[in-house]
């Protein structure tokens, strides 16, 4: 009689999970965990659509709502105690999504991408929107005890984004390995970065961290372990979970973080004073700039009026046509963002937490859409220095620091273009389109089937991803081979090369090369542009 591999050495073959891993088979009844105990009540979830068993919570609240004094404060824990239904995605955060684009050579499913990438499908907004989303599946093998739990940011320059939108479900994920995925709704624009003197600053790192508090005391509810939290982010997301380990080496709670296509050196803040006379222009605008107390009048001010005046305030230009700095922008209060990552980052003075940064071969293919619907067409070197500015640069800096300070980081480079995710026939692989292999959701949102390779490409990705999340100093090594961050050595792995789900590993500077000349992005100069 042949004896099955055990669990354990099944889920270390990463191409094998694409038939499935029969240790963790599905449940006969499923209605028996549904309902997750949680510090503040029952919360009764549902069998997510296009899954055997991924049982999802949507729109869970983790911090109180910030309306009335709350608004432009600091979120606050929740204290109800009562049984919440968790059927539906709560609210988006209020945010002005940009008008339509028609780039030329827009595929027919382009629009449709844009939309849900862009939170332009129309979803419904309002203050009280601090809510997150949890995907887990049960299984009949309870041996391996709690999951990895990994939370992602979504990105949108802290301006835009929600989580509300088939680019972001985690139950593929969930169906996929076994790991309980959290998305999370935080503030945005003017109410989540305000710039409001002598206040607050930073309200949307802050309610992120209020998530995760959440999460640390209620993982274990919905199957996760609080001692393995890992917390991911794209673009802005990446600069938050970057962010995060400077400002909590004390309590960082996580364990791990993925930033993909941004960091902390990505992207540049406003000037300083600018943010202060951003917020003044919206307190005049809504009638507030006459009164003796301004805070307690904008907090009386009907948010959609808010929301109208803040959309009217131009953003900054930078050193690249291809990135504007947003006018609500987080601001170093030398807290949770600070004005020094240089020397903090040559210092070693960051949380020793193992990172997983990455980034795409062709960021400019979205960036384009958004300057040309400005009039801008960049030129070939402007495309060139911008993505070594706010990218390739970032990742290869921010790991090589990590390897001098002993801290395990791991870092990427994505290729991949396939039929069902390009929006025109040049975009390559632009900004976010690698997130279609993590969450697995390319169909849903473009509304065409990836082929089979896109398929298997997936899998890779999703354990890469699930693989960091249960060990991140040593999960991707156990699990396909991924050395280890060293600037000397093949160490950069290269994701969908010529469209094949197989990983190649190259030295860095390969393509960091230049960065040595190179200015990284957030410590550009900002213009009045």
């Amino acid at each position: 009689m042949v004896q099955q591999p055990s669990c354990l050495l099944l889920a270390a073959f990463a191409l094998s999970v694409v038939r499935g891993n029969p240790c963790h088979a599905c449940p006969s009844d499923v209605s028996d965990y549904l309902v997750a105990q949680t510090k503040n009540g029952a919360i009764t979830g549902h069998i997510a659509t296009n899954t055997s068993c991924v049982v999802e919570y949507l729109g869970i609240p983790y911090a109180k709502p910030p309306t009335g004094n709350l608004r432009f404060a600091a979120p606050e824990a929740p204290t109800s105690e009562v049984p919440f239904e968790a059927a539906s995605y709560g609210f988006d955060c209020p945010l002005s999504p940009s008008p339509p684009t028609e780039y030329p050579g827009f595929t027919p499913q382009a629009q449709r991408i844009v939309e849900y990438f862009a939170s332009a499908a129309g979803t419904p907004q309002s203050e009280d929107c601090l809510t997150l989303n949890i995907w887990q599946r049960p299984s009949i093998d309870q041996s391996g005890g709690l999951k990895p739990v990994l939370v992602f940011f979504h990105g949108g320059r802290f301006a835009i984004g929600n989580t509300n939108s088939p680019f972001y479900t985690g139950k593929y994920f969930a169906q996929a390995e076994d790991i309980v995925v959290v998305t999370v709704t935080y503030r945005l624009n003017i109410f989540g970065f305000p710039g409001a003197p002598g206040e607050t600053q930073n309200l949307g790192l802050l309610d992120q961290r209020a998530a995760v508090e959440w999460l640390r005391d209620n993982a274990e509810a919905f199957g996760g372990d609080p001692s393995k939290i890992t917390i991911s982010g794209q673009s802005s997301g990446g600069v938050a979970v970057d962010y995060w380990t400077y400002a909590y080496q004390d309590d960082p709670i996580v364990h791990g973080i993925i930033a993909t296509s941004g960091n902390a050196f990505s992207f540049p803040v406003n000037s300083p004073g600018l943010p202060e006379r951003n917020w003044n222009t919206v307190v005049d605008a809504v009638g507030c700039g006459n009164t003796t107390e301004a805070m307690d009048c904008m907090r009386q001010v009907d948010w959609e009026d808010i929301k109208a005046a803040a959309a009217s305030v131009r953003p900054t230009g930078s050193s690249s046509v291809l990135r504007s700095i947003p006018p609500f922008y987080p601001i170093p209060d030398e807290k949770t963002v600070f004005s020094d990552y240089m020397s903090r980052t040559e210092a070693g003075d960051f949380s020793p937490l193992p990172v997983l940064m990455g980034h795409n071969h062709n960021e400019d293919g979205y960036y384009r859409i958004p300057a040309y619907r400005n009039g801008v067409v960049p030129t070939d070197e402007q495309v060139r220095s911008f993505l070594l500015e706010s990218f390739t640069c970032p990742v290869s800096f921010q790991a090589e620091a990590r390897r001098a300070n002993h801290v395990p980081a791991f870092g990427y480079r994505y290729f991949a273009d396939w039929d069902n995710t390009r929006l025109y026939p040049t975009s390559g692989a632009y900004h976010g389109v690698d997130l279609h292999m993590v969450f697995g959701a390319s169909e849903d949102t473009s509304g065409l089937p990836p082929s089979k390779e896109q398929k298997r490409l997936t899998r890779v990705m999703q354990r890469m991803w699930a693989a960091f999340s249960d060990d991140p100093t040593s999960g991707l090594t156990d699990a396909l081979g991924w050395p280890v961050w060293d600037s000397e050595s093949d160490t950069l792995a290269l994701l969908g090369k010529d469209n094949s789900a197989e990983v190649e590993f190259v030295k860095p500077e390969t393509y960091d090369a230049p960065c040595s000349t190179v200015v990284r992005g957030a410590l550009a100069t900002g213009s009045s542009a």
